[in-house]
Parts: structure tokens; sequence; C-alpha cells
């Protein structure tokens, strides 16, 4: 929270990551392949609108490799 107003980012784990892409096809406005073929999301706070799109995304990541920080 920042000034008593919350933002949202995302992070994704490269340990756990096993690049199946699932969370890019789900909201590639905010995740993204990186260098070593592993998703990797965007450093700035996640814009309000996509918000429920990184929660699903969290959601189906098979090894809970995304979080919400």
């Amino acid at each position: 929270m920042q000034g008593g107003v919350y933002i949202m980012r995302a992070n994704v784990d490269k340990e756990l990551c096993i690049s199946c892409g699932l969370c890019i096809s789900i909201c590639d406005e905010v995740f993204e392949w990186g260098d070593d073929d592993k998703a990797e999301a965007i450093e700035e706070e996640v814009p309000e609108h996509l918000e429920e799109d990184v929660r699903e995304a969290i959601e189906s990541c098979p090894t809970e490799a995304i979080e919400e920080i």
C-alpha cells in the first residue's frame, strides 16, 4: 500500500517456473518471456483493469510460481 492506496505487483519465481506459458496466455500485458525462456512479470505496478487477470494467472499457475506482491 502506498499512501493508503493499494498497488498490485506480480512476481514470478524463476526456480518454480516451468515455462508453460499459461500466465502469458491469460495476461500478456503483465507477463512475458524472459531471456531465459521463463515467464517474468512487468516491474511496474499492475494497471487496475488487469488485476483480475493477474489473479487468474496466479491461481492457474501449475507450480504456484507467481505471487502477488
